[in-house]
């Protein structure tokens, strides 16, 4: 709680979380119950739902939603952010639909914001063109990351419809603490995180491209007094429709010890110079994905029968 109090105090108001993240939503009921009358009036904390495919009458979706707002200490969820593992169920428009009508319901709304998370931009087409409205997709963005960039950011640019960017740091890869090391072992990849982002720089052109890169945005990083973790997070918020980094934070951990230095990236601007640097890294690699930004956890999907087991407790701050 007071890590997390020490955010909201450092200006960093908006937490994301989500239903399988461990007790996160439970730690958001508790932290508003110890500290409400003190918080600022903007203070957002964005879920997820995260269902099995299946049937989505209101009914369901209203049920999901209501376990959210109990753990959580709120009649109305400031957004809850819908996933859908199997694109051949068309049922999450019947999700999505049923949101809506929840979101206008009166006197007390179930949540303010119908929103995505790893949704790819054909089937984001189809739940605009069906009338839902979207106000944000959250999906993996980083200057090793950059498929958002294919297609994904001009149709959500034209649409008004945000991009929350997750994987910016690569779990901690795009940091100081890598520059000029060798390819971590295994035994060094001890979170789900660094496992996953090794195996995107490995896709995306191994380590020694990987190296220059960092060397690439450690001169950037130099050149603004910053760090490379702050010119990877710039460059990200500065990419069309992006409305927003998403940097994971362990609570009890991490959180407290990066406050002033995640805070630096609202001090300076990348120019086109130091664009154009990155911009030549990036030229030489390859894609980390064939697919849409979110495709690498559709091609995973669980049965209607098989979730995958949550990761870590986390929140996103």
């Amino acid at each position: 709680m007071t890590d997390m109090k020490a955010l909201v105090d450092a200006g960093f108001i908006t937490f994301d979380l989500a239903d399988h993240y461990g007790p996160a939503e439970d730690f958001v009921g508790a932290f508003r119950e110890q500290y409400l009358s003190s918080l600022p009036m903007d203070v957002a904390f964005l879920t997820k739902w995260v269902p099995r495919p299946g049937p989505m009458p209101l009914s369901v979706v209203d049920a999901a939603l209501k376990t959210s707002q109990r753990r959580m200490k709120t009649e109305t969820l400031d957004m809850v952010q819908f996933h859908w593992w199997d694109y051949a169920d068309a049922s999450y428009l019947d999700m999505l639909r049923n949101a809506q009508v929840l979101a206008a319901r009166s006197p007390r709304p179930a949540l303010r914001s119908v929103s995505l998370t790893n949704f790819d931009t054909p089937t984001i087409r189809k739940i605009v063109e069906a009338g839902v409205d979207v106000v944000s997709n959250q999906c993996s963005y980083s200057v090793v990351d950059t498929r958002p960039a294919d297609q994904m950011a001009a149709y959500c640019q034209a649409r008004g419809i945000a991009l929350l960017c997750y994987g910016s740091l690569l779990g901690g890869l795009l940091s100081d603490r890598w520059l000029g090391k060798p390819e971590p072992t295994a035994a060094q990849l001890d979170t789900a995180s660094l496992g996953k982002y090794a195996r995107f720089v490995r896709s995306w052109g191994g380590w020694g491209l990987f190296q220059e890169m960092l060397q690439t945005l450690s001169g950037i990083a130099r050149k603004h007094g910053v760090t490379i973790a702050n010119v990877a997070v710039r460059w990200v918020l500065q990419q069309p429709a992006v409305a927003a980094v998403i940097v994971g934070m362990r609570l009890g951990h991490t959180a407290a010890a990066h406050v002033e230095e995640n805070r630096r990236v609202f001090g300076f601007a990348l120019d086109a110079e130091d664009l154009a640097v990155i911009a030549a890294v990036q030229a030489r690699a390859r894609r980390v994905h064939p697919g849409e930004p979110g495709d690498e956890y559709r091609y995973e999907a669980p049965s209607k029968d098989r979730v995958p087991p949550p990761p870590p407790p986390r929140f996103n701050g």
